[in-house]
């Protein structure tokens, strides 16, 4: 239950002060996900920069230089690693190779120690599952298709990842959790969040006159780069772990010796998630009851938490 959200304004056309209305109203709309951290990532200079804290987004400091395209943010609701320790808030720093990059997350990943124990990662401080990613793009030597493709058919969860290089290369990689883009070919900007309510929450509150603009659509499975000119590629990988992720809407799976239908055992830090989003139910008044049956009928968790915020059940 993160938020992702953030803009490339390849056209250069906002001012320093247009760029941090729009980012703030962005990171104040994406608290609707989360407010234990926030931060974000852009590139000065030719160097990768990150600041983050474990703030809520409308309490964080934007200081992104004019020249600066690309900035990535993220807002955080904790489930593993404290916030309060820095190091555990996205987004993470990396280096694959001689390519410094920045990568946050939204999701789970439920196998990061299994992963860490296969491939021989370092150990760390960090706590948070979603290092493993860094981890594994580190080990690869190389930010491109094909290293996120391989990275991301590992993980078993939900997930959808934003990494930024220091050159200004965007990427999402489109797991099963929920992601947004908005493009303004006209002025040759890009916004994004994780939910199409969270941006239009955040444009709601911007005075930046920005038109109209054409959604860009990515499907499971789907990898999209967006360069320091705007222009897009695509690659792919194959999304087959998320089909036995447990609250997926794909998740039930067919049992050959009864030819019955099951859901996979729960470990204590999904048990933990779902504790997390009854919770937040029942402070919108909907009873831990209805998350069960929710789960139960095939629907994701972030997918219920978007029809418990905004009303939708």
């Amino acid at each position: 239950m993160c938020c992702l959200f953030g803009m490339v304004d390849y056209g250069g056309q906002f001012s320093y002060h247009q760029k941090k209305q729009i980012l703030r109203s962005l990171a104040r709309a994406s608290e609707a996900r989360g407010t234990d951290a926030s931060g974000y990532a852009y590139c000065a200079g030719g160097q990768l920069q990150v600041y983050k804290r474990p703030l809520p987004g409308h309490k964080l400091k934007f200081k992104v230089p004019e020249g600066s395209k690309t900035v990535v943010g993220h807002t955080r609701l904790t489930t593993q690693g404290s916030e309060r320790k820095n190091r555990n808030n996205h987004p993470f720093l990396g280096r694959a190779g001689n390519v410094a990059f920045a990568l946050a997350h939204n999701g789970m990943i439920y196998n990061d120690k299994i992963l860490r124990y296969k491939f021989h990662l370092p150990k760390t401080e960090i706590e948070t599952d979603s290092y493993v990613a860094v981890q594994l793009l580190e080990q690869s030597g190389e930010i491109s298709f094909s290293s996120l493709g391989k990275m991301a058919e590992e993980m078993e969860g939900s997930f959808s990842f934003t990494v930024l290089d220091e050159h200004e290369n965007l990427y999402f990689v489109k797991g099963d959790n929920p992601l947004c883009i908005y493009y303004y070919p006209k002025i040759g900007v890009y916004l994004y969040a994780s939910t199409e309510s969270v941006l239009l929450d955040a444009l709601s509150r911007v005075s930046v006159p920005l038109g109209k603009p054409d959604q860009v659509v990515l499907d499971w499975g789907e990898i999209l780069q967006i360069d320091s000119r705007g222009d897009q590629f695509r690659g792919e990988f194959d999304p087959k772990k998320l089909r036995i992720y447990p609250y997926s809407p794909c998740s039930v799976m067919l049992d050959p010796p009864s030819m019955g239908w099951h859901f996979p055992k729960r470990t204590s830090t999904q048990r933990e998630y779902i504790r997390i989003l009854k919770s937040v139910a029942s402070f919108y008044g909907y009873t831990s009851e209805l998350v069960d049956s929710m789960l139960d009928g095939g629907f994701s968790t972030d997918e219920i938490e978007e029809m418990i915020y905004y009303g939708r059940i």
